[in-house]
C-alpha cells in the first residue's frame, strides 16, 4: 500500500504543481482594423436582411387609392405625378382592384411622415404598405 500511496501522492503533487491558483490577468492586443471590419460586416448584414431571395429590397410605399375603376386609378396617378414629381408612383392590379402607390421608403418612419402629408390632401384611405421597392444601396452609403 505504501507504493500505491506514494504513487497517488506523486500524482497529486504533479497536478497541483502545474495548476495556477493565482488571479492572473490576460492582456489581449487587438488590431484596430478589426473594429472597422466588424462595422463593415454589420452594415452588410443589415443590408442583406432587407433583401428578398430574388435580390429586391423590402421597404414601404404609401397607398393612396384602391378602386375598381382603372380610369380613377390613372387619374390619381397623374395627379400624384404632378404634385410630387420627385416621387415615383406605381399602379398595380390585383383582381378586382387597381392600387396606386407612391414612394420608395426604406424606413417605415419616413413612409409614415409622407403618409401624414398626403392624408391632408387625400383624407380617405391613405396608408403605409410593405412592398418591394427600388433602392440603390450606394446612394444611402454615400450619405452616411
Amino acid at each position: 500500500m505504501s507504493v500505491l500511496f506514494r504513487s497517488l501522492a506523486a500524482c497529486f503533487f504533479l497536478i497541483s504543481s502545474h495548476t495556477v491558483w493565482a488571479a492572473d490577468t490576460i492582456v489581449v492586443k487587438k488590431d484596430a482594423r478589426l473594429d472597422l471590419l466588424a462595422a463593415k460586416q454589420a452594415q452588410i448584414n443589415k443590408r442583406t436582411a432587407m433583401l428578398t431571395s430574388n435580390g429586391q429590397y423590402k421597404g414601404y410605399r404609401v397607398q393612396v387609392i384602391s378602386t375598381n375603376s382603372r380610369d380613377q386609378a390613372l387619374r390619381m396617378k397623374t395627379e400624384l405625378l404632378s404634385r410630387f414629381p420627385d416621387q415615383k408612383t406605381y399602379t398595380s392590379y390585383q383582381s378586382p382592384l387597381f392600387k396606386v402607390r407612391i414612394g420608395n421608403f426604406v424606413r417605415k418612419e419616413d413612409a409614415e411622415q409622407f403618409r401624414k402629408m398626403l392624408s391632408r390632401l387625400y383624407p380617405q384611405g391613405v396608408y403605409v404598405v410593405e412592398d418591394l421597392i427600388e433602392y440603390n444601396a450606394a446612394e444611402d452609403e454615400l450619405t452616411q
